[in-house]
């Protein structure tokens, strides 16, 4: 049955095929709270976006709703050519892959990594009473290799370590084929050495052609995978600037951002920011 919201008597165009996320003067408010918006924002098919900003810049409220967890409040939104509020949110589950630290606390410590994966194509949080077939274990083993996460397939979740979780839970993402990847900071809790193998996978799916259109919330810069194209600088809700990711990864977008003065530099495809030693000494990037 189709959900309904505020905007359900609004006439709109009709969705464009080549956008994945067509958002339009959206709003998110809770408790006369604004949390989100007014945003306009756009992801097509070939895009790698990475969406940015301090704590309760409203990243992860605007990832809920990109995800069909949440309805806007008000504004048009539009997921793979679907009108939130004029669709089944069911038919959209497997088509939109997610991972969040919300999705692994709801995850039993006693969860085998494969049924856990395969369970995603079936758009339940690990083995129910379902029998799966072989061609669904070769399907996560191929998944997860992907990831580099191949060997923990017999392992029990709770016996992995964060880096091990966070590949694992990615890999459950990809497991439906998705059009639309949404990593809602992947990288969190991690070490040095996690953080790196992790963002350097990230790295080789974001090359990968026949890879979803993908969108990364973090805090960090550093965690930015090479290959992202585009970037979405949030503050307290609102856009400080969108574009591609060079245009808008700026020591001056991410001062106005987080509110001090911040250096940026680039080395190797990496991005790298601190915080500036004095007032006006913003560097800019090298490539």
């Amino acid at each position: 049955m189709p959900d309904s919201d505020d905007n359900s008597t609004t006439d709109f165009p009709t969705p464009d095929p080549d956008l994945l996320i067509d958002f339009t003067d959206v709003t998110l408010v809770r408790d006369g709270t604004t949390l989100v918006g007014p945003i306009t924002w756009q992801v097509e098919l070939d895009e790698r976006w990475v969406v940015i900003g301090p704590n309760g810049a409203g990243k992860t409220s605007l990832m809920r709703m990109a995800a069909a967890e949440t309805h806007p409040t008000s504004g048009s939104a539009v997921l793979l050519g679907e009108r939130l509020g004029h669709t089944d949110i069911r038919d959209l589950s497997t088509r939109i892959g997610v991972t969040s630290s919300m999705l692994a606390e709801r995850i039993p410590d006693h969860e085998l990594v494969t049924d856990l994966v395969i369970s995603a194509g079936y758009s339940v949080l690990g083995r129910w009473r379902e029998d799966y077939e072989e061609v669904d274990r070769a399907q996560a083993v191929e998944t997860l290799e992907s990831m580099g996460a191949e060997h923990l397939a017999d392992r029990r979740f709770g016996t992995l370590s964060e880096g091990e979780r966070k590949r694992v839970l990615i890999s459950r993402a990809l497991m439906t084929d998705p059009e639309l990847l949404l990593l809602d900071e992947p990288a969190a809790g991690l070490d040095l050495g996690g953080r790196e193998e992790l963002v350097a996978r990230l790295g080789v799916l974001a090359a990968d052609p026949d890879a979803p259109a993908t969108v990364l919330i973090t805090h960090h810069v550093e965690e930015i995978p090479e290959g992202f194209t585009h970037a979405l600088l949030l503050k307290e809700g609102g856009v400080v600037a969108q574009g591609l990711l060079e245009d808008v990864l700026t020591a001056e977008n991410l001062t106005a951002a987080f509110s001090q003065n911040i250096s940026l530099d680039r080395l190797d495809g990496r991005w790298f920011a601190r915080r500036a030693r004095r007032a006006g000494g913003h560097r800019r990037a090298r490539a």
